[in-house]
């Protein structure tokens, strides 16, 4: 007995001294918020082969969307997906002549030809409907992400995943979610896609390990991050253009865990958020390595909450790029 008395004194000492390590840890390798852009992103190619400057999501809308694509090495999976999202588009378009849109494929400093893809289709459709933001060097998905979303013109602003896993007309699930949200008067409001009523299904199919990580980064988000939400992860996204500035603004992690981030900034702005079920068909090739990805997206969960609660990373107004 007087052993153990000794001993819990001991543990409890450790694990004070643990948490300050982990705290000083977590804010002096705190990155910096920076929306800087190398000079050759600030423009993009037109058909024609001309140069023009892109705009800024801190000007007012002039379209009714806009669709940011990340794209890092997808020469082969982004075709199908950006023939079905032109596709869906243009039809809409033609059924509804006000309805205005554009496409911002993002190539996350790609070492294939993804840009040159990409281009294709501003050869086909023009730079007014799609345009090629290439980065000098690769961000990370969520750097990527942002410098897309920065650089929108749409009144709505949809985030959407190269790979073509979700089926592209299931924004309007998102729309209609979006206006249930009643975001007005500031007209800040988010509607997730989900892939959560798919759960038990895939469960079925993942090894026990897979399964393991899943439910651990669950409850990591749950418990360090973001309540309410079932699947933070889906790359399908729709934001009002005030919600993107707010949230965007803010965003810190550029790499897989910036999903999680940008909702917790978001309800940290108490700016409503739907979840609403898509349809989700998983495609080979994801940039995903299942250890080493869920590794790092757990520390950078639990990073993100404690460099918010030591004052490392803080809730930003929204400023312009450079």
């Amino acid at each position: 007995m007087e052993h153990l008395c000794d001993t819990v004194p001991a543990l409890v000492a450790l694990a004070a001294l643990v948490l300050i390590v982990v705290l000083l840890m977590a804010h002096l390798t705190a990155g910096k918020l920076s929306l800087m852009r190398h000079e050759k992103e600030k423009y993009f190619i037109t058909a024609s082969g001309e140069k023009e400057p892109f705009p800024s999501l801190h000007d007012p809308h002039s379209r009714q969307l806009s669709v940011v694509i990340p794209a890092y090495n997808e020469e082969l999976r982004m075709p199908v997906m950006l023939d079905e999202a032109m596709e869906y588009l243009e039809n809409r378009q033609r059924r509804h002549p006000f309805f205005t849109y554009e496409v911002i494929v993002v190539d996350d400093g790609s070492t294939d030809e993804t840009t040159e893809v990409a281009m294709r289709h501003t050869g086909r459709y023009g730079a007014d409907k799609l345009r090629v933001l290439t980065l000098v060097k690769n961000r990370g998905k969520g750097g990527a992400v942002r410098m897309g979303t920065m650089s929108s013109r749409g009144k709505l602003i949809l985030m959407a995943d190269a790979d073509g896993a979700t089926k592209f007309p299931d924004i309007e699930k998102l729309e209609v979610a979006l206006d249930d949200l009643n975001p007005k008067p500031e007209n800040m409001a988010i509607a997730c896609g989900s892939r959560a009523h798919l759960e038990k299904q895939s469960v079925a199919k993942r090894s026990v390990f897979r399964s393991f990580l899943m439910y651990g980064f669950h409850f990591l988000v749950w418990f360090f991050c973001v309540r309410g939400i079932s699947d933070t992860q889906c790359g399908f996204k729709l934001f009002t253009r005030e919600a993107a500035l707010k949230t965007f603004s803010s965003l810190h992690v550029e790499r897989w865990a910036f999903d999680v981030e940008l909702l917790y900034i978001a309800q940290c702005f108490n700016i409503p958020i739907a979840e609403v079920a898509v349809n989700w068909t998983e495609i080979e090739g994801s940039k995903l390595v299942p250890f080493w990805s869920w590794l790092q997206m757990g520390r950078d969960l639990v990073f993100i909450r404690l460099r918010y609660i030591t004052g490392a990373w803080k809730l930003q107004s929204p400023i312009k790029t450079d």
